[in-house]
Protein backbone atom coordinates (compact mmCIF):
# COMPACT_ATOMS: atom_id res chain seq x y z
CA UNK A 1 0.00 0.00 0.00
CA UNK A 2 1.46 3.39 -0.74
CA UNK A 3 2.15 5.64 1.98
CA UNK A 4 3.93 9.27 2.01
CA UNK A 5 7.71 9.45 3.19
CA UNK A 6 8.38 10.03 6.76
CA UNK A 7 9.60 13.88 6.71
CA UNK A 8 6.93 15.00 4.09
CA UNK A 9 5.08 17.40 4.93
CA UNK A 10 1.38 17.89 4.13
CA UNK A 11 -0.55 21.28 2.36
CA UNK A 12 -4.18 21.50 1.64
CA UNK A 13 -5.31 19.51 -0.95
CA UNK A 14 -8.48 20.67 -2.37
CA UNK A 15 -11.57 18.78 -2.66
CA UNK A 16 -11.21 16.25 -5.88
CA UNK A 17 -12.18 13.06 -5.10
CA UNK A 18 -9.34 11.34 -6.55
CA UNK A 19 -6.52 13.53 -4.27
CA UNK A 20 -5.02 11.27 -1.75
CA UNK A 21 -2.89 14.32 -0.41
CA UNK A 22 -0.71 16.59 -1.27
CA UNK A 23 3.16 17.20 0.65
CA UNK A 24 6.17 19.62 0.11
CA UNK A 25 9.18 17.14 -0.17
CA UNK A 26 13.11 17.45 -0.82
CA UNK A 27 14.92 15.32 -3.58
CA UNK A 28 18.02 15.53 -3.39
CA UNK A 29 18.94 19.16 -2.37
CA UNK A 30 15.52 20.34 -4.35
CA UNK A 31 12.38 21.51 -3.07
CA UNK A 32 9.11 19.60 -4.55
CA UNK A 33 5.54 19.12 -4.56
CA UNK A 34 4.20 15.75 -4.17
CA UNK A 35 0.81 14.74 -5.28
CA UNK A 36 -0.98 11.48 -4.95
CA UNK A 37 -3.63 10.52 -7.05
CA UNK A 38 -6.12 7.11 -6.13
CA UNK A 39 -7.60 5.35 -8.70
CA UNK A 40 -11.52 4.88 -9.16
CA UNK A 41 -12.87 1.89 -7.62
CA UNK A 42 -15.78 0.25 -8.72
CA UNK A 43 -17.96 1.79 -6.49
CA UNK A 44 -16.80 5.63 -6.91
CA UNK A 45 -18.75 8.02 -9.30
CA UNK A 46 -18.92 7.08 -12.85
CA UNK A 47 -17.61 11.19 -13.32
CA UNK A 48 -14.33 10.09 -12.25
CA UNK A 49 -13.78 7.48 -15.10
CA UNK A 50 -14.98 10.11 -17.80
CA UNK A 51 -12.04 11.66 -19.46
CA UNK A 52 -14.06 14.93 -20.93
CA UNK A 53 -15.82 15.39 -16.93
CA UNK A 54 -14.09 18.17 -15.13
CA UNK A 55 -12.98 15.45 -12.43
CA UNK A 56 -11.46 13.11 -14.44
CA UNK A 57 -9.26 11.34 -11.87
CA UNK A 58 -5.86 11.25 -14.12
CA UNK A 59 -5.84 13.99 -16.19
CA UNK A 60 -3.05 16.43 -13.58
CA UNK A 61 -0.87 13.45 -14.61
CA UNK A 62 -1.90 12.89 -18.43
CA UNK A 63 -1.03 16.93 -18.54
CA UNK A 64 2.32 15.87 -17.56
CA UNK A 65 3.13 13.06 -19.71
CA UNK A 66 1.60 14.24 -22.43
CA UNK A 67 3.54 17.66 -22.89
CA UNK A 68 0.76 19.14 -24.21
CA UNK A 69 1.46 22.41 -22.62
CA UNK A 70 5.08 22.99 -23.22
CA UNK A 71 4.76 26.05 -26.05
CA UNK A 72 1.77 27.56 -23.94
CA UNK A 73 1.62 31.41 -23.67
CA UNK A 74 0.36 33.43 -20.40
CA UNK A 75 0.10 30.09 -18.02
CA UNK A 76 2.67 27.28 -17.81
CA UNK A 77 3.51 24.64 -15.49
CA UNK A 78 6.56 24.08 -13.36
CA UNK A 79 9.41 23.04 -15.38
CA UNK A 80 10.45 19.56 -14.04
CA UNK A 81 7.46 16.77 -13.30
CA UNK A 82 7.23 12.92 -14.08
CA UNK A 83 4.62 10.73 -12.95
CA UNK A 84 5.00 7.05 -11.27
CA UNK A 85 1.91 4.72 -12.13
CA UNK A 86 0.87 2.18 -9.82
CA UNK A 87 -1.70 -0.13 -9.58
CA UNK A 88 -3.19 1.96 -6.89
CA UNK A 89 -3.04 5.21 -8.38
CA UNK A 90 -0.77 7.85 -9.28
CA UNK A 91 2.12 9.96 -7.96
CA UNK A 92 2.99 13.34 -9.29
CA UNK A 93 6.33 15.44 -8.18
CA UNK A 94 7.38 18.82 -9.49
CA UNK A 95 9.42 21.70 -8.68
CA UNK A 96 8.15 23.30 -5.71
CA UNK A 97 7.16 26.82 -6.99
CA UNK A 98 7.48 29.45 -4.64
CA UNK A 99 4.89 32.16 -4.42
CA UNK A 100 5.70 35.33 -6.03
CA UNK A 101 2.33 37.19 -4.70
CA UNK A 102 0.76 37.57 -8.23
CA UNK A 103 -1.09 40.60 -8.54
CA UNK A 104 -4.58 40.32 -10.32
CA UNK A 105 -4.08 42.48 -13.22
CA UNK A 106 -0.92 40.31 -14.35
CA UNK A 107 -2.79 37.07 -13.61
CA UNK A 108 -5.74 37.98 -15.75
CA UNK A 109 -3.54 38.79 -18.45
CA UNK A 110 -1.90 36.05 -18.41
CA UNK A 111 -5.01 34.47 -18.60
CA UNK A 112 -6.08 36.00 -21.68
CA UNK A 113 -3.07 35.18 -23.07
CA UNK A 114 -3.38 31.08 -22.66
CA UNK A 115 -7.07 31.56 -23.76
CA UNK A 116 -5.09 31.90 -27.12
CA UNK A 117 -3.02 28.79 -26.68
CA UNK A 118 -3.99 26.43 -29.45
CA UNK A 119 -6.04 23.73 -28.09
CA UNK A 120 -4.27 20.74 -28.22
CA UNK A 121 -5.73 17.15 -29.79
CA UNK A 122 -5.82 14.80 -27.50
CA UNK A 123 -9.15 13.15 -25.78
CA UNK A 124 -8.87 13.91 -21.93
CA UNK A 125 -9.38 17.78 -22.06
CA UNK A 126 -12.58 18.73 -19.64
CA UNK A 127 -15.59 20.05 -21.35
CA UNK A 128 -18.51 21.73 -20.11
CA UNK A 129 -17.27 22.30 -16.33
CA UNK A 130 -19.96 24.80 -15.16
CA UNK A 131 -22.88 22.18 -16.68
CA UNK A 132 -21.47 19.29 -14.87
CA UNK A 133 -20.79 21.03 -11.94
CA UNK A 134 -24.95 22.51 -11.81
CA UNK A 135 -25.86 19.08 -12.73
CA UNK A 136 -24.06 17.94 -9.45
CA UNK A 137 -25.95 20.70 -7.39
CA UNK A 138 -29.25 19.91 -9.92
CA UNK A 139 -29.02 16.06 -8.16
CA UNK A 140 -28.93 17.94 -4.54
CA UNK A 141 -32.04 19.52 -4.97
CA UNK A 142 -30.62 22.92 -6.34
CA UNK A 143 -30.06 26.04 -3.96
CA UNK A 144 -32.57 25.14 -1.30
CA UNK A 145 -30.80 26.45 1.29
CA UNK A 146 -30.49 29.85 -0.69
CA UNK A 147 -34.34 29.67 -0.56
CA UNK A 148 -34.26 30.87 2.83
CA UNK A 149 -31.70 33.85 2.49
CA UNK A 150 -32.34 37.45 1.10
CA UNK A 151 -31.16 36.28 -2.17
CA UNK A 152 -34.05 33.65 -2.63
CA UNK A 153 -35.40 35.45 -5.69
CA UNK A 154 -32.59 36.12 -7.22
CA UNK A 155 -31.54 32.35 -6.74
CA UNK A 156 -34.77 31.52 -7.92
CA UNK A 157 -34.34 33.37 -11.06
CA UNK A 158 -31.17 32.02 -12.12
CA UNK A 159 -31.93 28.71 -11.27
CA UNK A 160 -35.06 28.29 -13.34
CA UNK A 161 -32.71 29.82 -16.29
CA UNK A 162 -29.51 27.96 -16.08
CA UNK A 163 -30.46 26.52 -19.04
CA UNK A 164 -30.51 29.61 -21.16
CA UNK A 165 -27.72 30.91 -19.69
CA UNK A 166 -25.25 27.78 -20.45
CA UNK A 167 -26.65 27.89 -23.76
CA UNK A 168 -25.55 31.30 -23.97
CA UNK A 169 -21.98 30.03 -23.26
CA UNK A 170 -21.97 27.16 -25.90
CA UNK A 171 -22.20 29.90 -28.13
CA UNK A 172 -19.32 31.56 -27.49
CA UNK A 173 -15.64 30.71 -29.05
CA UNK A 174 -14.33 27.69 -27.09
CA UNK A 175 -11.11 28.36 -25.84
CA UNK A 176 -8.01 26.55 -23.62
CA UNK A 177 -8.62 26.79 -20.05
CA UNK A 178 -7.00 25.89 -16.81
CA UNK A 179 -10.37 25.25 -15.11
CA UNK A 180 -9.92 26.56 -11.46
CA UNK A 181 -7.25 29.62 -11.40
CA UNK A 182 -7.09 30.85 -8.10
CA UNK A 183 -4.41 32.70 -6.76
CA UNK A 184 -3.11 29.62 -4.50
CA UNK A 185 -3.31 27.77 -8.12
CA UNK A 186 -1.71 30.42 -9.83
CA UNK A 187 1.77 31.25 -7.59
CA UNK A 188 4.44 31.64 -9.58
CA UNK A 189 6.04 33.93 -12.39
CA UNK A 190 8.82 32.97 -14.64
CA UNK A 191 8.98 36.33 -16.64
CA UNK A 192 5.61 37.25 -18.72
CA UNK A 193 4.49 33.93 -17.67
CA UNK A 194 2.39 32.22 -14.58
CA UNK A 195 3.55 29.24 -13.71
CA UNK A 196 0.62 27.51 -12.29
CA UNK A 197 -0.01 24.24 -10.57
CA UNK A 198 -2.60 21.98 -10.32
CA UNK A 199 -4.36 21.28 -13.92
CA UNK A 200 -6.53 18.69 -13.26
CA UNK A 201 -9.14 20.57 -15.06
CA UNK A 202 -7.42 21.38 -18.07
CA UNK A 203 -9.89 21.72 -20.45
CA UNK A 204 -11.82 24.09 -22.90
CA UNK A 205 -14.52 26.29 -21.97
CA UNK A 206 -16.41 29.93 -22.89
CA UNK A 207 -13.83 32.75 -23.39
CA UNK A 208 -13.78 34.66 -20.31
CA UNK A 209 -14.44 31.69 -18.07
CA UNK A 210 -11.06 31.21 -16.34
CA UNK A 211 -11.47 35.08 -15.50
CA UNK A 212 -14.83 33.85 -13.90
CA UNK A 213 -13.50 31.56 -11.76
CA UNK A 214 -10.44 33.57 -10.73
CA UNK A 215 -12.76 36.97 -10.25
CA UNK A 216 -14.31 35.09 -6.90
CA UNK A 217 -11.18 35.01 -5.03
CA UNK A 218 -9.30 38.08 -6.91
CA UNK A 219 -8.97 41.43 -4.65
CA UNK A 220 -9.53 43.72 -7.75
CA UNK A 221 -12.80 44.59 -9.08
CA UNK A 222 -14.04 42.98 -12.36
CA UNK A 223 -13.46 45.68 -14.89
CA UNK A 224 -10.05 46.18 -14.33
CA UNK A 225 -9.62 42.58 -14.57
CA UNK A 226 -11.50 42.73 -17.73
CA UNK A 227 -9.64 45.21 -19.17
CA UNK A 228 -6.05 43.08 -18.23
CA UNK A 229 -7.70 40.14 -19.75
CA UNK A 230 -8.46 41.61 -22.98
CA UNK A 231 -5.21 42.96 -23.36
CA UNK A 232 -3.64 39.95 -23.04
CA UNK A 233 -6.22 37.62 -25.41
CA UNK A 234 -4.78 37.35 -29.25
CA UNK A 235 -6.85 39.40 -31.43
CA UNK A 236 -9.33 38.00 -33.68
CA UNK A 237 -10.31 35.61 -30.48
CA UNK A 238 -13.43 37.01 -29.24
CA UNK A 239 -14.94 40.38 -29.11
CA UNK A 240 -14.80 42.60 -25.47
CA UNK A 241 -18.49 41.47 -25.03
CA UNK A 242 -18.30 38.29 -25.86
CA UNK A 243 -15.16 38.10 -23.18
CA UNK A 244 -17.62 39.79 -20.30
CA UNK A 245 -19.85 37.65 -20.55
CA UNK A 246 -18.79 34.15 -20.07
CA UNK A 247 -16.70 35.76 -17.07
CA UNK A 248 -20.15 37.04 -15.99
CA UNK A 249 -22.23 33.87 -16.48
CA UNK A 250 -19.27 31.63 -14.70
CA UNK A 251 -18.81 33.90 -12.05
CA UNK A 252 -22.28 34.29 -10.83
CA UNK A 253 -23.44 30.95 -11.28
CA UNK A 254 -20.06 29.39 -9.25
CA UNK A 255 -20.33 32.30 -6.57
CA UNK A 256 -24.07 31.10 -5.69
CA UNK A 257 -23.44 27.58 -5.80
CA UNK A 258 -20.29 27.86 -3.44
CA UNK A 259 -22.88 29.64 -1.06
CA UNK A 260 -25.29 27.23 -1.54
CA UNK A 261 -22.71 24.33 -0.65
CA UNK A 262 -21.11 26.00 2.68
CA UNK A 263 -24.31 27.08 4.12
CA UNK A 264 -26.33 23.53 3.36
CA UNK A 265 -23.45 22.35 5.53
CA UNK A 266 -23.96 24.52 8.55
CA UNK A 267 -27.69 24.92 7.82
CA UNK A 268 -28.41 21.41 10.24
CA UNK A 269 -27.10 22.79 13.05
CA UNK A 270 -28.72 24.64 16.00
CA UNK A 271 -29.46 28.12 15.80
CA UNK A 272 -31.02 30.22 13.09
CA UNK A 273 -29.33 30.69 9.65
CA UNK A 274 -28.53 34.02 9.26
CA UNK A 275 -26.77 33.55 12.88
CA UNK A 276 -24.63 31.30 10.85
CA UNK A 277 -23.39 33.70 7.80
CA UNK A 278 -20.33 34.60 9.93
CA UNK A 279 -19.01 31.22 10.26
CA UNK A 280 -15.62 31.12 8.99
CA UNK A 281 -15.85 27.98 6.62
CA UNK A 282 -19.56 29.97 5.01
CA UNK A 283 -18.57 34.05 5.23
CA UNK A 284 -15.54 33.56 2.39
CA UNK A 285 -18.31 32.65 0.25
CA UNK A 286 -20.80 34.84 1.26
CA UNK A 287 -18.48 37.54 0.81
CA UNK A 288 -17.53 36.44 -2.85
CA UNK A 289 -21.07 36.39 -3.48
CA UNK A 290 -22.03 39.69 -2.60
CA UNK A 291 -18.87 40.71 -4.93
CA UNK A 292 -20.63 39.33 -7.73
CA UNK A 293 -24.16 41.77 -7.11
CA UNK A 294 -22.80 43.73 -9.65
CA UNK A 295 -22.67 40.85 -12.27
CA UNK A 296 -26.18 39.75 -11.01
CA UNK A 297 -27.93 42.49 -12.02
CA UNK A 298 -26.92 42.59 -15.22
CA UNK A 299 -28.20 38.93 -15.84
CA UNK A 300 -30.92 39.75 -14.07
CA UNK A 301 -31.85 42.58 -16.48
CA UNK A 302 -30.72 40.25 -19.51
Amino acid sequence: MWQPQPGWHPLPSGTSMSTIGVWRAVVGDEPVAVKRLAAPGEHDPSELSDPHHFAYWRRGADVVTSGVLARSQGLRPPVRSYVVEDVEGITITEDWVEDCAVNGLFAAHALGRFAGTPVPDVSWLARDQLRDRLRRTERRGGWPTLARTTVADVAEHLWTRREIHLASLDALPQVLQHGDPTPSNLPGREGDDVVAIDWSCLGTGPVGGDLGYYLLSAREEFDPLLEAYLMGLPDGVASADEVALGARVVAVYTALSRAEWALSRVAKGEGALAGKFRHPAVAPHLRALQRQFPLIEVLMAG
